[in-house]
């Protein structure tokens, strides 16, 4: 269903992985990867976004980088997936995502109110900087158990669009306390942000691939037409 495009980042190339409803046209959302890149998993939940109606477009922040991994991911698959994330200029990601942004918006196939933003770990973080980085365009956003803290806070007063995020009550990488607390700070600011730590649940419950062995089938089942009808909402 997908294929590979490059766009414009800031005086270079970028490329990432598309997908297109089966009409050819819908909102734009763009779709942040995990920090294994992107992967089958990514590009599964681009095509599921499509299904529904949108044109995905999952920026490669890797550019062309893996970290191989099964089910029950292993330390070794776990380690290198770290280095990748860890290894992530700032700037470089940055700069890609806001050129996704800007191809997508100049996309003909894209329809609608703005853009959505949806992400996940890592990605949910980032999903979370570039919607109060690209608030001219980004007009909602979905993050799945992550978040930015202390020192790569955005300026949040740039950040227009609607925000409901999905934590998990069991997390290592992004606290619940620290989700909550981002959260009424961000509604401090008169800021249109919801939170909801999914009891029960640990990192990446959504996470079809099962990397960490903590992924919850039936809530899967349950937020993710909750998703669907926010982002049509929003953006049309």
């Amino acid at each position: 269903m997908g294929e590979t495009v490059e766009f414009a980042s800031n005086g270079g190339t970028a490329a990432g992985y598309l997908s297109r409803p089966a009409g050819g046209s819908g909102p734009g959302l763009i779709v942040v990867q995990e920090w294994w890149g992107v992967d089958d998993a990514m590009k599964q939940t681009a095509d599921r976004l499509a299904e529904a109606g949108f044109v995905a477009l999952v920026p490669d922040l890797y550019h062309g980088e893996v970290a191989p991994h099964g089910e029950l991911a292993s330390h070794d698959e776990m380690d290198r997936a770290g280095q990748l994330m860890n290894g992530l200029p700032a700037d470089r990601a940055a700069r890609d995502m806001s050129g996704a942004v800007d191809w997508l918006a100049a996309s003909p196939d894209v329809t609608g109110r703005g853009l959505g933003v949806v992400g996940f770990c890592m990605g949910g973080m980032l999903a979370l900087i570039l919607a109060a980085n690209r608030g001219d365009k980004i007009a909602a956003a979905v993050p799945f158990y992550g978040f930015p803290q202390g020192e790569s806070e955005p300026d949040w007063s740039k950040l227009t669009g609607r925000v409901r995020g999905h934590m998990a009550e069991t997390d290592g990488f992004f606290g619940p306390d620290a989700a909550k607390a981002l959260a009424a700070k961000l509604q401090g600011m008169g800021k249109d942000v919801v939170f909801t730590v999914h009891p029960g649940t640990g990192h990446a419950f959504m996470g079809p691939h099962n990397a960490l062995g903590t992924r919850d089938a039936a809530l899967a089942d349950k937020i993710w037409p909750e998703v669907i009808s926010f982002l049509h909402e929003q953006l049309g």
